[in-house]
């Protein structure tokens, strides 16, 4: 099942009622004209086991602690924005697996040379993605191509870096003199949200198969808490790009994050993508990537499936 990834822009107040989100707007509830009858019918609820992902993006909405608990025991990711509406947190639960301390321990006692082999075949199907983007835009990929096929154990070569630097340079139009940079020029505000986006749907995705998102197979910044997904959203990047790209080849204003453009956004969890021969919503088909990452490192087998951008 598809799970729904809820967006909320408003002054809100969230609560748990009979095991179901419950969602109450103060300015309905400040309203002294309307009769609690009205009041009543205009909260909505929410099966929670419907939920995947929740967005909390407004200084003014409060939540209760016992609906975070319940959210965390389904496995929702909760994002949390700031003040200029970018995601900041992420809240994951601690234990949703059945054999998560068997799966943590295959985790660590990983080998050096599983994860270079890993990482090697997780930069090459990056970078055969972005190379499929780019050949749906009429660009010349052949050097990605190459680029794709002569990654070694550990991209060595940082074959990574090179493919990067001839895509971000492609992809969009001349014009826009686009350099791929966190605090850059737009449409880098856009790439970072879907990518907040992108990053806390694969973190669910590997707690939900008893991994712990923090020990990467390549990625190892002390500070950051989730090198694992940093590793595992790579080759995921590009249907992020793709929605991206087309919010720039429609002109639409790009200079801010408009409701428009999140509503584009929050559409990346039920996007269709190709994944082991089979068409599926990218939240379910990246749970076949999780899942096969965590069989590598038990040894049962040594290839993560990862989609393919056709």
């Amino acid at each position: 099942m598809i799970k729904r990834t809820l967006y909320f822009g408003n002054p809100t107040y969230l609560a748990m009622r009979n095991s179901q989100l419950e969602i109450r707007l103060p300015q309905v509830e400040k309203n002294d004209t309307l009769p609690e009858s009205a009041k009543k019918e205009l909260f909505k609820t929410i099966p929670i086991e419907d939920i995947g992902v929740v967005i909390l993006d407004n200084q003014q909405i409060t939540i209760t602690h016992s609906l975070i608990a319940r959210l965390l025991e389904n496995n929702v990711a909760l994002i949390t924005c700031d003040d200029t509406h970018h995601p900041v947190g992420l809240m994951l639960p601690l234990s949703v697996h059945n054999i998560q301390s068997e799966r943590f321990r295959y985790q660590v006692e990983a080998s050096l040379p599983l994860k270079k082999q890993l990482w090697q075949q997780t930069v090459s199907a990056k970078i055969i993605n972005q190379a499929n983007l780019l050949k749906r835009r009429n660009i010349e990929i052949d050097n990605m191509l190459h680029w794709a096929d002569s990654v070694k154990s550990g991209d060595s070569e940082n074959h990574e870096a090179r493919a990067a630097a001839y895509y971000w340079k492609s992809l969009f139009p001349k014009e826009l003199n686009f350099f791929r940079e966190r605090f850059g020029i737009p449409p880098n505000n856009i790439l970072n949200y879907g990518y907040a986006i992108l990053r806390a749907i694969v973190a669910r995705g590997l707690v939900g198969s008893g991994l712990l998102p923090t020990l990467g197979i390549h990625h190892r910044n002390k500070y950051n808490a989730y090198c694992l997904a940093d590793d595992i959203m790579e080759p995921y990047r590009p249907f992020v790009d793709e929605l991206v790209c087309s919010i720039v080849d429609r002109k639409e204003d790009f200079s801010d994050l408009s409701i428009s453009i999140k509503k584009q956004l929050l559409e990346i969890p039920s996007k269709d993508i190709l994944i082991g021969g089979e068409k599926s919503p990218l939240m379910v088909g990246l749970q076949r990537t999780t899942s096969s990452l965590a069989k590598s490192f038990e040894g049962e087998t040594r290839k993560v499936i990862y989609p393919e951008l056709v």
